[in-house]
């Protein structure tokens, strides 16, 4: 099967995992997983640019991922501070926009204040918009649109029966950003793991056992077609 360049989805939303599993059967640190795998997201970021996707979601950090070890959480940190650092040139360049989804104030300021100038320098851009979930959780993105919602009924700012899906659209970190058409996860798991949950109602999912630093251009290409291979009905017939 040919890929249709004229059915691209134009908003993939990708959960990279595997980069522990990759490095242990290596005998590698974890970390050298997760660096192989941000290299890996370089490459997939060029090939949904070249194949016109408008939109790519990555699942960066999780609110869950604060269990991990410390050491490990303090190597992921740097090392999407490494990234930024070296890609921004080109990623501006390149015409790609940066965008982060999650409640950021957990972060460290030095890492919050590389986002936001990362952000301000790419926000001209169109070509390719790239939400990092940083701190992300699907629940607690649904609970801050209600508590926010609720209080704005609360004070008569809005009408509790003028409230809509476009209304919670509005007040989730997504905001302004179209839905998934195409949920890829790597590794071989079969959950969402707290990942939009909002947004991934009419998503197609594609589950593949490669993991996320094996996750390559031909390997991106075989999903879309995949996605183009399916009958999005929407509950019709």
């Amino acid at each position: 099967m040919e890929l249709d360049m004229e059915r691209i989805p134009k908003h993939i939303a990708i959960i990279m995992d595997g980069n522990g599993r990759w490095a242990k059967k290596r005998f590698l640190p974890r970390l050298a997983g997760h660096k192989a795998g941000s290299e890996t997201l370089r490459e997939i970021i060029e090939t949904c640019g070249e194949l016109g996707v408008q939109h790519l979601t990555v699942y960066a950090f999780s609110t869950e991922n604060w269990g991990r070890p410390d050491e490990e959480i303090t190597g992921l940190f740097n090392l999407l501070r490494g990234y930024l650092n070296t890609e921004i040139e080109t990623m501006d360049r390149e015409g790609i926009r940066i965008n982060a989804i999650g409640d950021l104030t957990g972060l460290p300021e030095d890492l919050r204040k590389q986002i936001a100038a990362a952000m301000e320098k790419t926000k001209i851009h169109s070509k390719l918009q790239l939400n990092i979930a940083l701190n992300y959780g699907g629940r607690d993105e649904l609970l801050k649109a209600v508590q926010q919602i609720a209080s704005e009924v609360r004070d008569g700012t809005m009408a509790l029966s003028s409230v809509t899906e476009e209304t919670i659209d509005a007040h989730l970190f997504t905001k302004g950003i179209p839905d998934p058409e195409l949920l890829i996860r790597t590794s071989g798991e079969l959950r969402l793991s707290n990942f939009l949950l909002w947004q991934l109602a009419y998503s197609e999912f594609y589950f593949t056992d490669v993991f996320w630093p094996d996750f390559k251009r031909n390997e991106l290409i075989n999903a879309i077609k995949e996605y183009q291979n399916r009958k999005r009905r929407f509950g019709k017939l």
